[in-house]
């Protein structure tokens, strides 16, 4: 566990300077090879990436310090979340991949076999308790048959860092920004997704599952102002029927059957786990050579727990009817140009217990080559949780925080690569009647400069 030391260090309105290194998005110009020795075609991924950077605003925090109790008291092992806590700070980011499939023979039956390992090894230089290391391990495998296909995709990863929470003087919580500190603790998270497929000429049958888990791990204390964080998850499964308006175009129409867990501190009596349904129509694939998409989107239909003498659902409406929507699109514009936009709307239960909250996001980026070996990445991303469905006084938030992103890369060979990125956060308070809704404001900026060696 990382020493959970607390450090008073500020840097408002600071311009980042740091260093990043990793992957350069244009593609490799001919070099001569690092090693004279090919790596095998199971080996997929082989490089080492550092990254030295500094952040502005480490916890996220808009508390300005006349808004602050006049004398607080820390947890022991916690760090008070203060506003604009700047830190460089270091990572170091190896990766290995496999794909065994090319050493089992018939690649017709068995597509891909692949692992991956990718761990971030994070040093926080000024504020010691967010130094953590993250265990990221992805596997894939795909497979057909005649008219069947499968595919099992899964990103587990572990999380070594802080046990204890973070502690906010006042209880004054900053919008979006207390799930950046959430991400360095202790913890495991767990994503997977499976599908089976059956093809005709103008249909198809697609049973799916999928698995969003977080096991959180840090110390629970019931001390006002404290960040407790909640283990929650949320599992379905479910079935879509598509037709092929095109041969590789689909219109679809999909079920799905769930259930979402909240983990109830033994010292509340709060918590919102339920179980939906959920009715999807869609479209997927390539209406035009240039576009790839995949939309799915209708009602989600909840049913939460009734309360009890030990426990309490803190919403309203236990039927309530509820959106739920995925878009995910790419349009290559031209050889030089990529454009993606990716957004997701659904109801989900928040790390710090009690209510659920409607989570809406939409990213959007643009790539150019500027050359063989130069390239610009731009970006922007929307992140909204509206927490008002739930009916305690504490929980009425409405946050949203705007990204804006901006970076180039260059590519020297095959090998190396170099980049230059730039971005800034900012939180807001849409709710209404909040006494100074400053408090739960901020912004962050972070610039890096980076390189990366692949093998």
């Amino acid at each position: 566990m990382y020493p959970n030391t607390r450090l008073q260090c500020s840097s408002a309105g600071s311009l980042l300077i740091g260093l990043t290194l990793f992957s350069a998005s244009t593609d490799p110009v001919p070099a001569q090879n690092l090693s004279t020795t090919n790596k095998p075609a199971w080996l997929t991924d082989l490089s080492l990436s550092v990254k030295e950077s500094y952040d502005d605003n480490v916890f996220l925090s808009g508390v300005d310090p006349k808004y602050l109790p006049a004398s607080y008291n820390v947890p022991a092992g916690s760090v008070a979340a203060l506003e604009n806590r700047g830190s460089w700070v270091t990572t170091f980011s190896p990766k290995l991949g496999f794909d065994l499939a090319p050493l089992l023979g018939d690649r017709q039956t068995l597509k891909v076999l692949s692992l991956v390992y990718s761990p971030d090894f994070v040093i926080y230089h000024d504020d010691p308790t967010e130094s953590y290391d993250a265990h990221r391990f992805a596997t894939s495998v795909k497979a057909g048959l005649g008219d069947f296909s499968a595919s099992v995709d899964n990103g587990f990863t572990y999380i070594h860092g802080s046990e204890i929470g973070v502690y906010y003087p006042g209880a004054l919580f900053s919008a979006i920004g207390i799930g950046a500190p959430r991400e360095r603790r202790e913890q495991i998270q767990d994503r997977a997704t499976v599908n089976f497929q059956y093809d005709q000429d103008k249909w198809f049958v697609r049973p799916t599952a999928s698995l969003i888990d977080y096991d959180l791990m840090t110390e629970l204390l019931n001390v006002t102002g404290y960040q407790n964080y909640s283990s929650r998850y949320d599992l379905n499964g479910g079935a879509d029927f598509g037709y092929k308006i095109l041969p590789q175009f689909a219109a679809t129409v999909g079920y799905r059957y769930g259930h979402q867990y909240q983990e109830q501190f033994n010292f509340l009596q709060y918590s919102s786990p339920s179980d939906y349904q959920r009715v999807l129509l869609g479209l997927e694939g390539k209406p035009w050579n240039w576009l790839d998409l995949k939309l799915q989107g209708g009602p989600d239909f909840r049913s939460y727990a009734d309360d009890s003498a030990t426990h309490i659902t803190p919403i309203g409406n236990k039927h309530a009817i509820v959106y739920y929507g995925e878009e995910l699109l790419t349009a290559t514009l031209t050889d030089k140009d990529t454009l993606a936009f990716k957004g997701k709307q659904w109801q989900w239960v928040s790390s710090i217990g009690r209510v659920p909250y409607f989570e809406c996001c939409y990213d959007l980026s643009y790539r150019r080559k500027l050359t063989s070996k130069l390239s610009l990445d731009l970006g922007a991303k929307l992140l909204s949780c509206d927490y008002t469905s739930g009916n305690l006084a504490s929980c009425q938030r409405d946050d949203w925080q705007y990204t804006f992103s901006g970076g180039l890369g260059y590519c020297f060979n095959s090998h190396v690569s170099a980049s230059l990125t730039y971005a800034r956060d900012m939180g807001r308070n849409a709710e209404d009647g909040v006494v100074n809704p400053q408090t739960r404001e901020y912004d962050r900026d972070l610039i890096s400069l980076g390189a990366t060696v692949k093998f």
